[in-house]
């Protein structure tokens, strides 16, 4: 399972978001945008087999996602995969933005880096809707880890 580590820089919502911003800038088409999310899939942090039960899958996504939240000093630590390689990826992004945050900074993000690299308009609808599903379940922990820190 991957921690936090004292020494690992965390960054701001924003700065995460700014920075992946920055990274899809260096792509001209689809293709490339493409086989690079499904290469940020392949480096999602390894999810451990006993987190991918039903409770655990994301619904209204059309392919299985599972999502798992746990609450370190304050702070969310998110596990995610599927079973769909461009979903991971996407799912990754995610991860990405809003792991090692606190609840009420999740809560109050503007998810600006989705509509910034085309990602919403590069998806199906289907994956469109999954994708809001996605981040509708992100936002559904932060708030049940913000309730609970009250």
């Amino acid at each position: 399972m991957k921690l936090f580590s004292k020494f690992a820089k965390i960054m701001k919502i924003n700065e995460i978001q700014d920075e992946i911003i920055e990274e899809f800038a260096l792509f001209d088409n689809k293709n490339d945008t493409y086989n690079y999310i499904i290469e940020l899939g392949k480096k999602l942090v390894f999810m451990p087999e006993n987190y991918k039960i039903e409770q655990n899958l994301i619904k209204g996504c059309q392919s299985r996602v599972w999502l798992f939240p746990e609450l370190h000093e304050d702070k969310i630590q998110f596990f995610a995969d599927s079973d769909s390689t461009i979903v991971k990826g996407i799912i990754s992004l995610l991860v990405r933005v809003l792991d090692q945050q606190y609840p009420a900074d999740i809560l109050t993000a503007d998810l600006y880096f989705i509509d910034k690299i085309g990602l919403q308009s590069m998806l199906s609808m289907n994956r469109s809707n999954g994708l809001l599903a996605m981040i509708k379940q992100i936002k559904m922990y932060a708030l049940a880890f913000e309730s609970v820190q009250k």
